[in-house]
């Protein structure tokens, strides 16, 4: 059995309900491209990390990240219902750079030169071990 395997149920549970909230009942602008890619809870459930991946440069993330910040009342509020938890945990909003990171990859991986470049400029001896019949 998998340790804090409730902590993982809720976890999923929070991210559900957001994603739902943003889609139905969310209003502000500044979260439009705003996306929640996962949540981490802590052990004991009173705090939940919530990741977001937010489209934009760096200004658009902060100010999706303000706006979740300051909605963070009304995201608890219309979730909780949902979660069937005694005590609501903390929501802390955090800016999943993941998917950034993962394109930044795939562009150095697109630019880097490819195989048959690299073997082409190479010096290699039609046998690499010396003559068999020494």
């Amino acid at each position: 059995m998998k340790p804090y395997a409730r902590a993982e149920r809720v976890s999923i549970q929070i991210q559900q309900a957001i994603t739902e909230l943003l889609s139905k009942k969310m209003q502000d602008p500044r979260m439009e491209m705003a996306t929640i890619s996962g949540v981490r809870m802590s052990p004991d459930l009173s705090l939940a990390y919530v990741y977001v991946t937010v489209f934009g440069g760096k200004k658009k993330i902060r100010e999706a990240l303000e706006g979740f910040q300051k909605s963070k009342g009304f995201i608890k509020k219309n979730i909780a219902p949902k979660l069937g938890l005694r005590i609501m945990p903390d929501l802390r909003f955090i800016h999943d750079d993941s998917f950034d990171e993962a394109a930044r990859l795939d562009a150095l991986i697109d630019a880097a030169p490819k195989g048959e470049d690299r073997d082409a400029d190479a010096d290699v001896p039609d046998e690499p071990f010396g003559d068999p019949a020494e």
